[in-house]
């Protein structure tokens, strides 16, 4: 479990940075078109909480603190910073999944985000669903920002 939850949250945190180094203009990761509620940078910045909160502090004791609301401002930070930030939670992710006893998996994570118990296995699993749902978003924002097809 924990080797392949390294490997996907690896991959996955270099794809969003990748997909922000994709633009063609860093202002425009903070525009939002008509019938999108978020742009990628807001995106990138609630990824960035939300694992770190979720990962890093809950797993890890990071001692992280999370501030929700900051993250859907969409006050603009600049590319360099956000990417600075996912390669730091790339390696906090990382050290917190390592340190973590693989046999505990099976337990009940501490906090019941919907409402009702889960394992850590089950709420690490819909995290990666998350980052993967919003990087699908970030990628079509830019896209359709752009014209491009890739």
């Amino acid at each position: 479990m924990k080797d392949s939850l390294i490997f996907y949250f690896d991959r996955d945190l270099s794809k969003l940075k990748n997909e922000l180094k994709a633009y063609k203009n860093e202002e425009d990761i903070w525009k939002v078109k008509e019938g999108i509620s978020n742009s990628a940078g807001t995106l990138a910045v609630h990824l960035i909480g939300n694992l770190n909160h979720y990962i890093g502090a809950n797993m890890g004791n990071t001692g992280y603190e999370r501030d929700r609301e900051e993250e859907f401002s969409g006050k603009p930070v600049p590319l360099k910073e956000i990417l600075e930030e996912i390669e730091e939670t790339r390696h906090v992710v990382t050290k917190a999944l390592l340190e973590f006893p693989e046999d505990w998996f099976s337990r009940k994570y501490p906090l019941e985000e919907f409402g009702y118990p889960m394992t850590y296995e089950y709420f690490m699993t819909h995290l990666v669903g998350h980052l993967n749902y919003h990087l699908g978003q970030i990628n079509y924002h830019r896209r359709l920002l752009t014209d491009s097809p890739e």
